[in-house]
């Protein structure tokens, strides 16, 4: 079918009563998520996934869609009333959305902030619908020795861009690799790594994993630091309205973030961040007011936010088009397909269409729940933003065991979470980067079942990885954007060219 027609079928799916309160309790959740400093969209997804499992697939994976970028949109409400964004893809905002408030527009802003989502949101959703369908078309040309270079391959991307050392990242993503192999050898049934214990043939639940590092983690990590809680000052609805000459600035900020956000979604890495960051930097290079930009600009709010909303929307098209993850958030909707028993990849367009264009269709559906929602809610979030550290760690501790216990019923699943969540805060004390692992965690089974598959079909000649054409030229695209460091290095030591890559600086 074509794109139009697909778009047509999956509105056909959403318009059920599940669905749709899928979308909607999704998108509610996803922005109180946001709002909430400290949770962000992986744990949060964490949180309730073992909610989604008790639904059918396609409205479990609409739920945590719609959590992932209401979750962009509640974060920058933080950072526009009290100077604290609720995940990273909201720092750049913080600079302007800040100095704005204590200018008293922070009404106005949020608005903005809501158009901008709800634009950037929709225009990547509408490219996502055009562009998932060819991936998916490419993707079927894939074999066993394609799907191990692309998945592989794009591991040791996520983990190189992500931030921090190539160290940093490697590290990580190899000790989810080799957790993923914990449990029972999918083929001969043999136990590996368990040392004995035979409760943990089950392997290690992804639950426990997640939130884990994320969720638990960042609870004793607020707990250490005994950071100082905020109160916002009241919004009042007549306080929303954007004026005039902030709507008219706002226009062009809004088309280029739709656009930087749509091409960050479709690479591998933090695209949310990276994008909000780009985003903030053209606006200073090519805006008509960059040197207000800084000082309380309207574009340094416009143009970020409607990036991040963009790049958390079109980040769907790789996972639905090849069951490629390129985020830790991604990589738990991989997952959630896998427990569902439904093989990720190109033939998912036409295995279960009903999935693949639902899915799609249900982020038309849930921007558009998020500007009626949450321009009215705003008192509420902020309403949120006053309850004491005190009583809302301890809640979210508490919904966090039960959430590991209530996947499997087991007591192993919350001695698991209590030693991965000492892992996360380690590695986080040590400045590693978490979603390498995660990725490397879901990634791992399906590495082992590509190369499984591509040596049993060429008969033990590994030849296979390197005789494919498409194979070779993933390798030697992935060589080019691990080494791009050393290449830089190169050119400007030989040549003396030198080249700015923002989103490997960090990762040199």
């Amino acid at each position: 079918m074509t794109a139009v027609e697909g778009l047509g079928f999956g509105l056909s799916v959403v318009f059920t009563l599940q669905n749709l309160l899928a979308a909607l309790i999704g998108a509610f959740l996803g922005t109180a998520i946001g709002v909430l400093p400290g949770l962000g969209p992986v744990a949060g997804v964490a949180l309730l996934l073992p909610i989604t499992f008790s639904l059918d697939p396609t409205a479990g994976l609409i739920m945590m869609a719609g959590i992932y970028y209401g979750s962009q949109y509640g974060s920058s409400t933080t950072a526009i009333l009290i100077n604290m964004p609720g995940e990273s893809t909201s720092v750049m905002t913080c600079i302007d959305g800040y100095k704005l408030t204590k200018k008293g527009r922070a009404g106005g802003v949020l608005s903005i902030v809501a158009l901008g989502s709800f634009i950037g949101g929709t225009v990547s959703v509408v490219g996502v619908m055009l562009f998932s369908p060819i991936m998916a078309d490419f993707g079927i040309l894939f074999g066993p020795a394609e799907f191990f270079a692309l998945t592989a391959g794009g591991l040791l991307i996520l983990s190189r861009i992500s931030g921090g050392s190539f160290a940093a990242g490697i590290l990580p993503m190899a000790l989810g690799l080799v957790i993923s192999t914990i449990g029972e050898e999918p083929v001969t049934a043999q136990n590996r790594f368990t040392f004995g214990f035979n409760n943990m043939r089950q392997g290690i639940e992804l639950v426990a994993l997640v939130v884990g590092l994320y969720g638990v983690a960042e609870i004793m990590d607020m707990v250490e630091k005994l950071r100082r809680q905020m109160k916002p000052q009241p919004v009042s609805l007549r306080e929303m309205l954007p004026t005039r000459e902030e709507m008219r600035r706002s226009w062009a900020p809004y088309g280029r973030g739709t656009i930087i956000g749509f091409v960050f979604g479709m690479l591998p890495g933090p695209s949310a961040t990276l994008s909000s960051f780009a985003s903030y930097k053209l606006e200073k290079s090519v805006s008509k007011y960059r040197h207000e930009i800084g000082e309380g600009a309207i574009e340094g709010v416009a143009g970020p936010e409607t990036a991040n909303n963009a790049a958390a929307t079109s980040g769907m098209a790789p996972l639905l088009a090849l069951g490629i993850p390129f985020g830790a958030t991604t990589a738990l909707m991989l997952a959630a397909l896998m427990v569902h028993g439904i093989e990720p990849g190109p033939l998912l367009l036409t295995n279960h269409p009903d999935i693949f264009w639902g899915v799609i269709a249900s982020m038309l559906i849930g921007n558009v729940m998020l500007l009626v929602l949450n321009i009215p809610l705003i008192s509420i979030w902020v309403s949120l933003l006053r309850i004491p550290y005190h009583i809302f760690l301890p809640m979210i501790l508490v919904l966090v065991v039960i959430g590991s216990y209530s996947v499997r019923n087991s007591m192993l699943d919350v001695y698991l979470l209590l030693i991965l969540s000492g892992v996360g805060y380690i590695l986080r004390k040590f400045d590693f980067q978490l979603a390498p692992m995660v990725v490397g965690f879901v990634l791992g089974p399906l590495m082992e079942k590509h190369m499984r598959e591509a040596l049993f079909m060429s008969l033990g000649d590994i030849s296979v990885f390197y005789t494919s054409p498409i194979a070779v030229g993933i390798w030697i695209a992935v060589l080019l954007i691990v080494t791009i460091g050393l290449q830089r290095a190169l050119l400007e030591r030989v040549f003396g060219i030198k080249i700015r890559t923002p989103a490997f600086d960090n990762a040199d």
